[in-house]
Order: structure tokens, then sequence, then C-alpha cells
């Protein structure tokens, strides 16, 4: 998918996931050293990668979900032009 269809896409989806009233900063926290944090298409691990995001880096959050084929908890993120999905276990709340 094109980076900007991807971004109008997910722009569409922030509305329709899960929502906050206001965005939540986030930290990437507890990766291992040198790695970098996925943002994925979808809250799933499997899914495609549409961005990374630097441990120790900082994010907006506009809610989280335990509602996903893997039971885990995502958070719908924005870092830079890059909106999507993470793992929530990654996420200090600033």
């Amino acid at each position: 998918m094109r980076p900007l269809l991807a971004l109008a896409l997910g722009s569409s989806l922030l509305a329709a996931g899960p929502a906050r009233a206001e965005p939540e900063p986030f930290r990437v926290d507890g990766l291992p050293r040198g790695e970098a944090l996925s943002i994925r298409a979808e809250p799933d691990p499997g899914a495609e990668v549409v961005g990374e995001i630097p441990a120790g880096r900082r994010l907006l959050g506009f809610g989280c979900t335990n509602d996903t084929p893997s039971r885990t908890t995502w958070c719908r993120v924005k870092f830079g032009r890059a909106v999507g999905w993470a793992r929530r276990r990654y996420l200090a709340p600033e």
C-alpha cells in the first residue's frame, strides 16, 4: 500500500477504532537493546509493518484493545507520519 494511502486509511480507521478524547503520550520501553518497535497495519503480529519506533522515542496513543486474534493488547499509535498498531507491553505512559 502506498504510504499516503496508508496514512489516509489509517486516519479513517483511527476514528473507527478504540478512541480517546485526547491523544495519550507514550514512550517505547522494554525492547531488547538495538531493536525498534514495529507499527503494524492491523493489531496482529503477522500484519504488514507500516513503520518502526526506536526504543526510548515518544509517540501518541489513541486507545488500546485486546479484542484481537492473539488476545494480546494493542494500541492505535502515531509516530511521525506512520499510523497503525503497536503492542501495549512496549509502551510506557509519559
